[in-house]
Order: C-alpha cells, then structure tokens, then sequence
C-alpha cells in the first residue's frame, strides 16, 4: 500500500487467532474491511448499509421530525438498485462470470458478488451501480406488481408463514413482526420520491461498508475507490424503533396450508438491548450465550432430542436458532411435529430443569466446544468472513473480539442469562396444520 494510504488504514489482528485484516475510512466516507487471504481461488465483496425492513421510521440531523414510510421499502429499494436508465446490473456481471445477489434483512441491506476472476471489473460494477441510483415513475409501478407477486407466493410458504407468525405473536410494536417484503398494501404506498429519500438518508457512504475476503489485492480495492465513489458529507441518521414491552402480543397463532406433516416454530423472546453501539455490540456478545444455550437445551448430543426423535415427535428438520438484530433478541426451535405442542411443553420443561438443577459440566463443555470450532472454521471462508466483519462493524464490535469472548464464556454465565431471560410467560408458538376441509384454526 502506499505511504499516502498507509495514513488511513488500521490494521486489525488476533494474536489467539492469528488473523488479521484492514480497516480503511476512505476519503468518501465509507469504511472498508478488507482481508486477502492467501491459497483461496475466490473472492467474496459486500457492499451494505446500516438499514433494513425495521427502519421505517427515522429522522436526520437536517429534519425537523421523524419521517414514517410504508413497510417494506428497504427490500423494495433493494430490488430497484440493480436497474439503471440503460441496463442492469446482473446483464454487467454476466460480462465479468462474476455472481451477484443481493439481500435485506431486519436491520440490514447489501449487495454482493463472488468471483475467481475479473474482480476489479466486478468491483466496479457493485459500487458503480450502488451509488448511481435511478427511479421513475413507471419503474416504480412496475416493481410493484414484481413484488406484489412474491408477496403473495410467500404467503403460501409454511416455512415463512410459520417463522413470521411466531414473529408477530411474539412482538407488539417492534417492526419486525412485520414481513421483510412489507405487504401488497403498503407497497402501493411507495412512489420515486420515497425512494430517493429513503436512499439518501440510508445510503450515505458514511452510514456504509465494503466487506471483502478471500483472492484479491487491496491495491486494487483501493484504487476502484479512489475512481468511482464519490466524496459525501456525513448525515446522522436517527432509526426510531418503538418501546416493546416484555409481553408476547399472542402465546399462539395457528393457520393451515398445504402441508402433509404440521410444522412449528417457538420462540423465547428475550429482553435485548437497543439503541447505542455499546448496546449493539452487547446484544451480539449476548448471542453467544444464546447460541450455546440452544445447543445445550436441544441440540442433536442431548437426551431431549434423542427422547423427542426416538417418539416420533421430531425429525431431521428440527433445529434452533438465536435471533439478534438491533432492538430484538429471541432463541427458537421449529420444524415437522405430528404433535408440536408436546414438543412445545418438552423444551418448556427442559429450561426449567436447566433452571433447577444447572448446566451438565460435560455438556457445557461439549456445548461451547462446538459453538467454538464453528466459529474457528468461518475463518476459512472468505463468505464468512466478510459477512462477519460487516455484521460486527454495524454491531460495534470485532469478529475476532467475539471468538475471544466465545473461548471465555463459562457455564455460571449461561445459567445466569436462563435465570434472567428465558421466562415461560414470554414463551409463544405458531403452528402451521395441514388444510383439511373442516373447521378453520383459530388463532389464540
């Protein structure tokens, strides 16, 4: 790198791992993450912003009050960005053999590529067309009927409608238990001029990252930079989420649709911190306790998933997760159940035996163990790592930071937060039941 670049780059390294990569504050604004990993034939490029389908309302230092939009503009804005006035951006990539995609999730929106050649022309395009937005009026009405349609087909999908169901059970007011892609109603609502605000308040390149891994040089990043993104003044943008209250909106929600075996999801929704970096970053070491903890309540090695699947009451599609976005943490177990509510009371009664008589030691071992040789192994895909190094950038934390508290986490820790977060009376289900021709579900 050069002398002159030298001044901005921090480079960030784990003397426990043995990694490192470099933290840049470009001269635009945005911040660059970048790791070359060396013996690896592709690399992997993020391009993302601190917004997602959640941030519906919101406020800059240049606005007198909050703004509200219609839900789902995040992921609407999302579709547009890859259309400009000759082509779009996927006929560009088909040049470079690049593959792009490009996501929103609760708290976040990116765009990506991987490639095993031609990564500087790939890099061009992504911050080329990211930057460059185009809407109008006609593009807009037809991006909503697109979207009206993939609406609808997900409505019709039981692994959807059964996560977002227990979602909106288990939130109030948080906008989360609303549908990432909004509904057919409230993207009637969306016209350019939403969009074009909504861009330039979230799409500022200092409230941005590029994240990359894996086969390239950093010269070459920096030097894509230095030509296409333009210089931008920072604007602070303030994401109004609302107060939720610690109570689940419903304990149950059932619907039928067109399965042949009923499927469940149940969650535990935990009181999470919001609103700071400081807070953020909390939420995701708080992560790792949870995940942990997923494990040691029903994770393949324990008795409770062998007893469940040796009943038939659970199959291979049976798992769990920890959620954490920026204002919301849950734990949730879900899959195929002939019988779901057994399988509901059995983890109930597992968190509180753990609760009673505290975590196996051998188990906790196995446990953490596992929880990190998996976070060892992201350190081998250059996916995962500039997928993490994104995450805990916007979480104000360090991926190598997390893996370190990871290996200090002890199991007075992970008894702690079951005392203290996972309350049975905070505890709901959404069950989707095979159509039958007789009297509808109702929702409790």
């Amino acid at each position: 790198m050069s002398s002159e670049r030298q001044t901005t780059v921090e480079t960030v390294s784990s003397s426990l791992l043995g990694e490192k990569y470099y933290k840049v504050r470009h001269k635009s604004g945005v911040t660059m993450l970048l790791c070359p990993m060396e013996g690896f034939s592709t690399a992997y490029a993020l391009f993302g912003t601190n917004y997602g389908s959640m941030d519906v309302t919101f406020k800059t230092n240049q606005d007198e009050d909050f703004v509200t939009v219609p839900a789902g503009i995040a992921h609407y804005l999302e579709h547009k960005l890859f259309e400009n006035e000759d082509c779009d951006a996927f006929e560009r990539y088909a040049a470079t053999g690049a593959n792009a995609n490009a996501y929103t999730s609760f708290d976040k929106t990116c765009y990506l590529f991987s490639c095993s050649r031609n990564f500087k022309e790939s890099l061009e395009i992504l911050l080329d067309f990211v930057t460059k937005p185009y809407f109008t009026d006609e593009t807009v009405r037809k991006e909503q009927g697109i979207i009206g349609q993939e609406i609808r087909m997900y409505d019709d999908n039981p692994d959807w409608q059964v996560y977002f169901n227990l979602l909106e059970a288990m939130y109030q007011e948080n906008p989360i238990r609303v549908d990432i892609a909004g509904t057919v109603e409230s993207i009637a609502q969306i016209n350019k001029e939403l969009l074009y605000r909504c861009y330039h308040t979230f799409y500022n390149l200092h409230n941005m990252v590029i994240s990359i891994a894996g086969n390239f040089e950093v010269e070459t990043a920096l030097e894509v930079a230095d030509r296409i993104l333009p210089q931008s003044e920072p604007v602070v943008v303030e994401q109004y989420i609302p107060r939720e209250p610690a109570e689940l909106e419903k304990l149950r929600v059932e619907t039928q649709l067109e399965v042949a075996v009923p499927m469940f999801q149940m969650g535990f929704k935990l009181q999470g911190c919001s609103g700071t970096e400081h807070n953020m970053a909390q939420n995701l070491r708080d992560q790792l306790l949870d995940e942990i903890l997923v494990e040691i309540i029903a994770g393949e090695t324990t008795p409770l998933y062998r007893e469940l699947y040796d009943a038939g009451l659970i199959n291979a599609t049976f798992g769990g997760e920890a959620m954490c976005v920026r204002s919301a943490m849950a734990v949730m177990f879900g899959g195929e159940s002939r019988e779901p509510d057994k399988v509901f009371e059995a983890i109930k009664g597992r968190v509180r035996q753990l609760k009673r008589d505290g975590i196996e030691p051998e188990l906790f071992n196995r446990c953490k163990k596992s929880a990190y040789g998996r976070y060892l192994s992201m350190f081998s895909r250059p996916e995962a790592v500039a997928s993490s190094m994104l995450l805990c950038y916007f979480g104000g934390e360090k991926p190598y930071s997390l893996v370190e508290s990871l290996s200090a986490i002890t199991k007075e820790q992970l008894e702690k937060r079951l005392a203290e977060q996972y309350h049975e009376e905070y505890c709901g289900i959404s069950i989707v039941w095979p159509k039958t021709d007789g009297e509808d579900i109702r929702t409790k």
